[in-house]
This record gives C-alpha cells, structure tokens and sequence, in this order.
C-alpha cells in the first residue's frame, strides 16, 4: 500500500481528504505543522506529500525546500483558490504539482495517481544509452543526469521533463504535450505548471538560465531541447 504524509494544520480538512484517501487505497499520515511534518517525513518516509503552504509554525516553502533537499519524492502543494504567487513560488520550492482550495478529493486523488504511477514507470524504464547535450548527460538507467561530470539534483519531475525534451530533440513541444506526457492524462492544470519547472531546469543544467541555450523558448507555443546531441 502506498503511503503519504498530508501535512495541514485545518484539522477538519485533514481528516476529512484523508479518510477520502484511505478509501482510495492509501495509507495516510498526518501532520498539523511543518516540524511535526519533517519529523514523520525523515523518521518514515512517504510515497508522496501533500503539503499546506500556510502552516502555524513555519513557511510550507520551508518545508518544501527541506525535503526536496534530501529527497525527491513527489510533492504536491495545496494553495488558496486566488493565490497564484503561492502556487509559482511552491512549484519553484520544488514542488510537482499542485491543488487550489477548496480540495475536491476526486480531482486529488487523479493528482496522486498520475504522479505516482509516472514513478513507477520511470523507475521500471531501461535504456541501454546515455544522451549527451553539450556538456549535459542523460543517464536514463541510472535515473541521473550529469552536468559536466557532476550529477544534478533533479526532482523525478525535472527528470520525466528532461527525458521528454531528449526523446524529441529538436522538436517543439507544446506546454499542452508536456502537460499530458510529463504529468499525466488525467492531469487538470495550466501551462504556468511546465513554465515554472522548465524555469528550475534551466537554472541547473543552463550555464546562463536567464540566456538558455539548451531548452529554448518556442514564443507563443512552448519549448524545444536544442539538438546537439
């Protein structure tokens, strides 16, 4: 069984999605601030988070930040209905996805089950070579991506996104064939979610992110991985 920590201080809203998910099949661990999240979180790590950004003791982009430190399970974020600073600002912290409030618990668990089985594949994929873009290389049956021999701290996202742009160098992709290739089919979201992963991506593998010469912005359609393979 799958497990994952929801960390939310709303104890009725943590409950409520909760019991929601365990009948879904998951196991669920709670937390109602983000030191008691951290806690559960290094002491039994989860399948997948949940995460509140407005936690009573600290900043949930704290949090975030913490655990993709030393981690990258999937996480998703949980932000007010009108708050799009939040949303950018946690998909930036490290986050992979993201649900608006109020929570409809069909539409989360789509979230949960779309991340988790693109995990899976990933981890169940086998590709006997590497790809090389400048100094950038792809390991995929290793899981790691190198730049200029030094392996990167990518998030299972950033990695699924990577691998697309390598499997169709050259090419554009429109944020909408992301959006269905990287995230999921059942995914329900908007293209501000592969604008800011690809802004995390280029801060690591681009020598110069602000003048990217590895994945390039397609103006009005999306982006595209240089070939130079």
């Amino acid at each position: 069984m799958e497990s994952l920590l929801f960390i939310e201080d709303d104890d009725g809203i943590r409950l409520a999605l909760s019991m929601a998910l365990e009948d879904e099949g998951y196991s669920v661990g709670g937390a109602a601030n983000g030191a008691e999240g951290l806690e559960k979180f290094s002491a039994n790590p989860p399948d997948l988070v949940l995460l509140d950004l407005r936690l009573p003791d600290m900043s949930g982009f704290d949090v975030c930040r913490a655990m993709r430190a030393k981690s990258i399970v999937p996480i998703i974020i949980i932000t007010a209905q009108t708050d799009t600073h939040d949303m950018v600002a946690g998909l930036e912290a490290g986050a992979d996805d993201y649900v608006t409030k109020p929570v409809v618990p069909k539409e989360l668990a789509a979230r949960i089950r779309a991340l988790l089985r693109r995990v899976q594949l990933q981890g169940s994929a086998t590709t006997p070579t590497a790809s090389i873009f400048g100094d950038v290389e792809i390991r995929r049956e290793q899981g790691i991506v190198l730049k200029a021999g030094t392996e990167l701290n990518l998030t299972k996202t950033e990695f699924r996104l990577i691998c697309e742009f390598a499997d169709h160098a050259g090419a554009v992709l429109s944020r909408d064939q992301l959006l269905e290739r990287v995230w999921g089919y059942e995914y329900l979201g908007d293209s501000r979610l592969v604008d800011a992963h690809v802004r995390r991506l280029r801060l690591k593998i681009e020598d110069q992110p602000d003048d990217p010469q590895l994945i390039v912005t397609a103006r009005g359609v999306g982006y595209r991985l240089m070939a130079r393979e």
